[in-house]
C-alpha cells in the first residue's frame, strides 16, 4: 500500500491539474493505494467538488481513497530554495514532505519550485548514508528503450566520486523500477575512448571501471536517441546536472521541432503526434530525486492532469518496488567495499 502525499498547490496550471491528476491516478492504480492532497483545504476542496460533478464525474467512487491536508502557505516559483526551506514551514511542499520524514506518507509528488524541493527533501528526508548530494533522474526516450539519465539539474559540478554514486543510484532505479536485471551504465563524454573527456570524467572512469557496476564504458550524445551504441544497449547514463539538464532541454524540444516540420511537409498532425507521444515528458510525468531516504518525484512544472498522473503512478512503483531501502543497502555495500 502506497500513501503518495501530492503538492496541490505546485505546477503552472495548480490546482486544478493537479486536482485531476490524482483523480486520473486514483482509477488506474490499485485500489489500497491512496493520495494524500496538500494544500489550501478551501481552495483544494472546491477544486475536487467541481470536477466530480462535471468532467470527472465517473471518478466520484474513488473520493474515499483522496484526503486533503490543509497547508496555508503556497512556494512560489521566484522564492529562494534556501530562504522557503526555513521561511515557509506550512507551504504545501513543506507539510508534504514531512508527512513522509514523520510515518504518514510513502511518498511524495510536487510540480512546484525544482530548487525548493531539492533543498527541503534533502532537510527533512535527510541524505543516505555517505551520499553528499541527490541527483534528479529523467526517462529519455530512444529508439530501443528508455534511458535513465542523471544528473540533469540538481548538481552543476559534480566529482568523480559523485558520478560514480550516481551511477549506482541510477542503475539500482533501473532494475527496481523499469525491472531491468543488472543495468548497463554509460558514462557521457565527448568520446568513447576512456582517455577522452574533461579531468573528472577521466577520473570517474577509472573509477567506474573498477565500481563492479555493469560499465560500458564512455556514451557519446549520439547514443541516447540511439539507445545504446553498436555493441551494447544502454540503461543509464551518468553526467553532471549541467549537461545533464542542457541535454533534457534540447531533448524537450525534438518533439515539436519535428511535429511542425513534417506537418509543413504536409504530414497528417495526428498520425505524427500519435508517433512521437513517446517523445512527451508526460509519459513518464515526474523525475525521482535520488540519494534522499524517501521517494521524491519532481514533476515538470508545466504538468497537465496526465503528467501529474503518471507522476503519481511513478511514485506508488517506487515505494512497491522498495528502491530506497534497496539504494540504502547498496550505498552502505558499496562504502564498506571501498574501505576494505
Amino acid at each position: 500500500m502506497a500513501r503518495i502525499a501530492l503538492d496541490a498547490m505546485g505546477g503552472d496550471f495548480a490546482p486544478r491539474a493537479t486536482v485531476a491528476g490524482a483523480l486520473l491516478a486514483l482509477a488506474e492504480l490499485d485500489p489500497v493505494h491512496s493520495i494524500q492532497l496538500v494544500g489550501q483545504t478551501a481552495v483544494v476542496d472546491a477544486q475536487v467538488r467541481e470536477l466530480l460533478a462535471g468532467e470527472l464525474s465517473a471518478h466520484a467512487l474513488h473520493r474515499d481513497r483522496l484526503t486533503i491536508v490543509e497547508a496555508p502557505d503556497v512556494i512560489e516559483m521566484t522564492d529562494k530554495p534556501s530562504a522557503v526551506v526555513r521561511g515557509k514551514p506550512l507551504s504545501s511542499m513543506a507539510v508534504g514532505l514531512r508527512l513522509q520524514s514523520e510515518g504518514h506518507s510513502d511518498a511524495f509528488v510536487s510540480a512546484g519550485s525544482t530548487g525548493a524541493q531539492m533543498a527541503m527533501s534533502m532537510v527533512m528526508l535527510r541524505m543516505h548514508t555517505g551520499v553528499k548530494r541527490p541527483a534528479i533522474a529523467t526517462f529519455f526516450p530512444s529508439l530501443r528503450k528508455t534511458v535513465v539519465v542523471l544528473d540533469c539539474g540538481a548538481n552543476v559540478d559534480c566529482s568523480a566520486t559523485e558520478l560514480v554514486q550516481f551511477a549506482r543510484l541510477g542503475a539500482t532505479y533501473a532494475e527496481c523500477v523499469l525491472g531491468r536485471p543488472n543495468p548497463s551504465v554509460g558514462l557521457l563524454s565527448i568520446g568513447e575512448e576512456a582517455e577522452k573527456g574533461n579531468a573528472v570524467t577521466k577520473e570517474a572512469h577509472q573509477l567506474l571501471v573498477a565500481s563492479g557496476l555493469n560499465f560500458i564504458g564512455n556514451v557519446e550524445g549520439r547514443d541516447l536517441p540511439a539507445g545504446g551504441t553498436e555493441q551494447h544497449d544502454l540503461d543509464v547514463a551518468v553526467c553532471d546536472g549541467f549537461v545533464g539538464n542542457v541535454l533534457l532541454k534540447f531533448y524537450e524540444g525534438i518533439a515539436p521541432l519535428m511535429l511542425e516540420t513534417l506537418t509543413r511537409a504536409g504530414i497528417d498532425k495526428d498520425k505524427l503526434e500519435a508517433g512521437l507521444r513517446h517523445l512527451d515528458y508526460s509519459e513518464h510525468g515526474g523525475a525521482p530525486l535520488l540519494g534522499v531516504r524517501g521517494v521524491s518525484i519532481i514533476a515538470h512544472g508545466k504538468s497537465s492532469p496526465r503528467a501529474i498522473k503518471n507522476a503519481v503512478k511513478a511514485a506508488a512503483q517506487a515505494v512497491r518496488s522498495g528502491m530506497n531501502d534497496i539504494i540504502g543497502e547498496r550505498l552502505a555495500a558499496a562504502s564498506e567495499g571501498d574501505v576494505e
